[in-house]
């Protein structure tokens, strides 16, 4: 009787020993943050890691992290393994075909789910790219230009630029369908057709009027700048998940069009004037909101070929307060890149 608790006493105490034995581990690096470890105890283990299919055995693990679940797999080690067969064991040539025709089909199962795994993520990312728009803008007073009734806040097309700086979102919705979002800022540069024009504001109106002063006039102009924000669905025959553009050095093949809103807020407006007095170049700026609308919004239309897109810009909103200033509606047109 001594002599079997001895023994029992011995096995519990070589099995404890080998379980405190200090593993033997594998370190493989997952980008530049992340690691994945094998703790082997035993190496014996090593000839049941043989068997593992891994491929499915990855795929579960990504899943569950990329729903930030850290629980154990649901499926029981068991699961994961391709076969049954020691590679010691010798078994009929036709077993040895169908196990491994079964297991190769397995695999390639795996890899086409992780691949379209895979893809469905891909397309579904956001990407960020910074955009500038160059053109040109002027305004329609009732649907005309006011330059045809000569009047004094008529602008010139070259020399009123209308500049907007964005950071544009791209987030792909369908095959080829994607919605551009983002916001930035953007000026507007109403240069007058009259040097001469000096603009003005009293208690009830804006005022346009000649100025009288005896220099020589070069510039009068109009500033109005926003804080904006755009949501343009576009429609990309490229099918790109960024969006085409110079400082993001991407272009594509394809044609695309889009169409959506746009907002502005008002966070500045001022006049400037330059002349010429005594040999003396001066300029002067006066800074007021001269019952300019504090809200900017309308619809912008693009259409893109390569690494730039042509744009059109309607503000819906007249450009000064209701019975404040002349029935003004401003739009832009030229290039984003």
């Amino acid at each position: 009787m001594k002599t079997r608790i001895l023994f029992l006493t011995a096995i519990i105490t070589f099995h404890y020993s080998i379980a405190q034995k200090k593993a033997d581990t594998v370190v493989i690096k997952v980008g530049d943050a992340s690691k994945v470890i094998f703790a082997i105890h035993d190496k014996k283990d090593l000839e049941t890691l043989k068997h593992y299919n891994f491929q499915s055995l990855m795929d579960d693990m990504i899943q569950k992290l990329d729903k930030r679940d850290s629980s154990q797999l649901e499926k029981p080690a068991s699961a994961y393994l391709k076969d049954t067969v020691p590679a010691s064991e010798s078994a009929p040539t036709v077993t040895e075909n169908r196990v491994d025709e079964k297991s190769e089909s397995e695999d390639k199962e795996s890899y086409s789910s992780y691949q379209t795994y895979k893809r469905k993520w891909h397309r579904r990312k956001t990407f960020s790219t910074f955009s500038m728009d160059l053109g040109t803008n002027n305004y329609l007073e009732n649907g005309k230009f006011p330059d045809q009734n000569n009047s004094l806040y008529s602008v010139r097309p070259w020399g009123s630029w209308y500049v907007a700086l964005n950071s544009i979102q791209r987030t792909r919705l369908a095959n080829k369908f994607f919605l551009e979002w983002g916001g930035g800022f953007s000026w507007y540069n109403f240069k007058f057709q009259n040097d001469r024009v000096q603009m003005t504001k009293n208690d009830s109106e804006v005022n346009f009027a000649l100025d009288t002063r005896d220099v020589s006039y070069d510039k009068s102009k109009l500033t109005v700048a926003y804080v904006q924000a755009s949501l343009v669905p576009v429609i990309d025959f490229g099918g790109g998940g960024r969006k085409p553009g110079f400082f993001n050095g991407r272009s594509s093949s394809g044609f695309r069009f889009g169409a959506g809103p746009y907002v502005g807020y008002r966070i500045d407006s001022y006049t400037k004037q330059k002349f010429e007095q005594n040999g003396d170049t001066k300029k002067e700026h006066r800074h007021d909101s001269y019952y300019i609308n504090n809200l900017r919004y309308g619809l912008r239309v693009q259409l893109g070929f390569k690494g730039a897109d042509f744009f059109f810009n309607y503000d819906m909103n007249e450009l000064f307060a209701e019975n404040k200033g002349p029935k003004l509606n401003a739009f832009s047109f030229g290039v984003s890149f």
